[in-house]
This record gives structure tokens, C-alpha cells and sequence, in this order.
């Protein structure tokens, strides 16, 4: 109620506050969840539902709809959101976030639930001015942030295998300097997915598709057959897929 009353933060019982239409505006971290994982500038933040009241336990799986939409909403509005820690005493406003990733997996419990992947905006703030200036110096920001160290050269391998051009629609983009098209990881890298920077785990994809297959609109079959949109995958006889990364994919990122 006193962060409600404070206009930190919108609800006064759900730990996302937003519109499913809008996004979220801020969440609340209190530990009620058994699969959060709080990493200081990095959170899995565990979605709304599915827990029995009077007990805390997850009873079921959870679903992409109200707070869980809005959250997932904030990612594609590329909107940040406040983070709040529950601490001794109440509560903490520990600045903005940004929800980096979203996926539905098992949890602990063995019920679907939705895990988002927040990454913190700024770590330190320090504004810069001058007197010697009739104007007031920009503003400067320091940032700090964990980041996975990538192996370019697993990827370009799987890019030149295809000549630049998407493994869907087979288009390559010319651009000053040659053709572009971009390296993506079928099971992503990092918390809470900790895919693989090899080239098994690496798809040769325009920027279109490859925003789509990140963001779960359409996967492959283990046959190579698109889901969700027509067609299939294009595979070079080079190029070697893990199938196991194909149903990760299919199991946690898609969505259904």
C-alpha cells in the first residue's frame, strides 16, 4: 500500500504492475517464487499465477495473459521497468530494468511457468556540469553491465556456409562493404538459457526472421520444417544442427 500510495508502483497485491495493452511499469521482487533468481544487475523473474494461495505452492501452469502479457509487452515496446526489492523493514526502489528475454520452461515445482530475463538500465549515474559554460553540460551516464563474450568466428563460419543469405527466405542484404545477415542462437546464451556459442547452436538469418525466431514467433521441427509459418530450413551439407537445441527452442521459446 505504501508503494501504491507512493505511485512507485500501480498494484497493491499482484507483484507486476501494468496493462497487458501498455506493458509493465514495475515489478516487485519478495521471494514468493521458487524459480526467481535475483543476480543483482541481472533477474529471472518468475510471471504471475498458478500459485495456491494459503500455501505459496505452484498448482499450475502459468499462462501469457494479464501481468505476464504486460510484462512480455515491455520487452517488444522496448520500455523499461521499475524494480522493487522487498528488504527488512519494506521495501527498496532499486531503479530500472529491462526485460531482456522471455521463456516458458518447468519449474521447479514441475508446472509451466514464465521466466523473464531483466537486465539493469545503469549502475551508476553521475551528472556533469560546468560554470564556465552558459549552458549546462549533457547529461553522462556510466554503465555497467554483465555481458556474454561471443564467438564471432563460429558465427561467421555458419553465415559464409550460406553465402550471407537467411536459411528462410534465402534474401541477402547488400550494404556498403558487402552482403549482412546476422548469427542466431537457436538455444540463446546466458542465464537462464546457457546456450552454447557454437556453430550447432547458430542459425544464418536476416534481421526480420531472426527477430521473430528470438521473440518465438515461428520454430523448426526436427525434419527442418518451419512451425508457424510455411516452409522450411535451408541446411548446407557444412552445417551441422544439434537437435537438441532445435526442441529447446520449440519447448521454451516458442510461442504457442
Amino acid at each position: 500500500m505504501a508503494l501504491f500510495k507512493a505511485g512507485v508502483h500501480g498494484s497493491i497485491e499482484g507483484g507486476i504492475s501494468g496493462r497487458q495493452s501498455e506493458g509493465a511499469n514495475s515489478i516487485v521482487i519478495s521471494g514468493g517464487y521458487e524459480d526467481d533468481e535475483d543476480g543483482g544487475n541481472v533477474i529471472i523473474y518468475t510471471g504471475h499465477g498458478g500459485r495456491d494461495p494459503s500455501t505459496g505452492k505452484q498448482v499450475a501452469d502459468q499462462q501469457l495473459t494479464r501481468q505476464n502479457l504486460a510484462l512480455a509487452r515491455s520487452r517488444t515496446l522496448d520500455l523499461p521497468v521499475r524494480v522493487i526489492r522487498k528488504v527488512p523493514g519494506g521495501f527498496r526502489y532499486d531503479g530500472l530494468y529491462g526485460v531482456e528475454d522471455v521463456s516458458h520452461k518447468k519449474g521447479k515445482s514441475g508446472f509451466n511457468v514464465y521466466l523473464f530475463k531483466l537486465v539493469a538500465q545503469s549502475a551508476l549515474e553521475e551528472v556533469l556540469s560546468s560554470t564556465d559554460l552558459p549552458l549546462r553540460s549533457p547529461t553522462r551516464r556510466m554503465i555497467t553491465a554483465s555481458r556474454i563474450v561471443r564467438d564471432s568466428e563460429a558465427s561467421r563460419q555458419v553465415k559464409e556456409y550460406y553465402e550471407f543469405k537467411c536459411q528462410v527466405c534465402l534474401t541477402a542484404l547488400p550494404v556498403p562493404g558487402g552482403l549482412y545477415a546476422e548469427g542466431a542462437h537457436i538455444r540463446p546464451l546466458g542465464s537462464p538459457h546457457n546456450g552454447s556459442d557454437e556453430s550447432n547452436n547458430i542459425l544464418c538469418l536476416c534481421p526480420n526472421h531472426h527477430v521473430l525466431f528470438d521473440f518465438g514467433a515461428f520454430s523448426v521441427s526436427d525434419d527442418l520444417e518451419l512451425i508457424e509459418i510455411q516452409g522450411s530450413l535451408h541446411l548446407h551439407a557444412g552445417h551441422r544442427i544439434d537437435l537438441r537445441n532445435l526442441r529447446y527452442h520449440r519447448e521454451q521459446i516458442l510461442q504457442k
